[in-house]
C-alpha cells in the first residue's frame, strides 16, 4: 500500500477520486496508526500504517490505492492518565469522530472498555485485552451527489414554525406511504406526507435523531433498542436503520434526497442532537 503525506484537511477520511485522505486530532497523542480491515467479520485490521506526518495537531496521510468501502479505525498511542484526563489506549481500535459511514457495530465485549471492568479500581484501571474484533469501524464514502440549485429556504425566524418528528415514526404506519418506504428517509420525502406536512403550515422539519446511534449494552443484552436516538455513535453519519437504502453510501444519498426534496417544497430540515 503507497502512503503519501497529504493533508490536514478535511478532517476524516476524504475520497478525492483518486485516493482517500485521512485526517484525525489529537493534541495529546504520541502516535496515531492508521487500520484497515478487508472486512466487517475481520477479527483484526489487515494492515496498520503509522501517520508520519502531523500539522496543528491533526496527523494525516494519502492512499492512492484506497476506495470508497475501506473499512478504517485507529489505534492512538499516549499517556494513560484519567487523572489529567488522558485515556489513550493503543490496545484499542477506535472510530474516526469524523466518520462519514459506520461499515460495522459495535459488538459488546469487555475488551471495548479501556478499563477492566469489575476491576476494584473501577474506571480508573487500564484493560489491555485488544478490540480489533468488537470495535466499530468507519467506511470510507463517496461524494457523488447532484444536489443542482438545492437552498435552504432560509425562513425568517419569525416566520417560523418547527414539526419535530421521528423518521420511523412518522411514516411507519402512515398507509399512503409505499410498505418498503415506511420508517425510511425516503418514506418521510414522499407526496403524501409532504402534503400533509404543508397543509400543516409548518415551514421546517426538526428529525429527531438521525446519526448512527448505539445501543446500549443493557438494552442489546435483553434484545431491545434505542427508538430514539439520543445515543449518538457518530454525529456525521447517517443511521443506515432509518433508510430503505442497504449500503452506507445509498444511505448518504437517500438522506441527501430527503432533504433536496423538503427544500424543494419549501421547508426547511434541522437536526435534533
Amino acid at each position: 500500500m503507497r502512503v503519501w503525506p497529504g493533508q490536514s484537511f478535511p478532517l476524516g477520511a476524504t475520497w478525492d477520486g483518486y485516493g482517500v485522505n485521512f485526517a484525525l486530532f489529537s493534541e495529546h497523542a504520541t502516535r496515531v496508526e492508521l487500520c484497515l480491515f478487508d472486512a466487517a467479520t475481520s477479527r483484526t485490521e489487515a494492515l496498520c500504517i503509522p501517520l508520519r506526518e502531523r500539522t496543528d495537531f491533526v496527523w494525516h496521510c494519502y492512499l492512492p490505492d484506497a476506495k470508497p468501502g475501506q473499512l478504517y479505525g485507529y489505534r492512538v498511542h499516549g499517556p494513560y492518565a484519567p487523572d489529567h484526563g488522558h485515556r489513550f489506549n493503543a490496545h484499542k481500535v477506535l472510530l474516526d469522530p469524523y466518520a462519514k459511514a459506520i461499515g460495522r457495530d459495535v459488538i459488546w465485549h469487555d475488551a471495548m472498555f479501556g478499563y477492566r471492568v469489575g476491576d476494584p479500581a473501577e474506571d480508573l484501571s487500564f484493560d489491555d485485552r485488544d478490540n480489533a474484533h468488537c470495535a466499530a469501524l468507519g467506511a470510507v464514502t463517496q461524494r457523488k451527489f447532484r444536489w443542482g440549485k438545492d437552498r435552504s429556504p432560509n425562513t425568517p425566524w419569525h416566520k417560523t414554525v418547527i414539526y419535530e418528528a421521528h423518521v420511523k415514526g412518522m411514516t411507519m404506519r402512515h398507509p399512503d406511504v409505499p410498505p418498503h418506504l415506511r420508517g425510511t428517509y425516503a418514506g418521510l420525502a414522499t407526496k403524501p406526507v409532504i402534503q400533509h406536512l404543508l397543509k400543516l403550515g409548518i415551514t421546517a422539519v426538526e428529525l429527531l435523531p438521525v446519526h448512527h446511534k448505539v445501543n446500549d449494552r443493557h438494552l442489546v443484552d435483553k434484545g431491545l433498542s434505542n427508538y430514539w436516538g439520543y445515543n449518538t455513535l457518530s454525529f456525521f453519519a447517517p443511521d443506515t436503520r432509518l433508510a430503505a437504502a442497504t449500503s452506507p453510501h445509498e444511505t448518504i444519498n437517500e438522506f441527501k434526497k430527503m432533504v433536496r426534496t423538503l427544500h424543494r417544497h419549501g421547508l426547511e430540515v434541522i437536526l435534533d442532537v
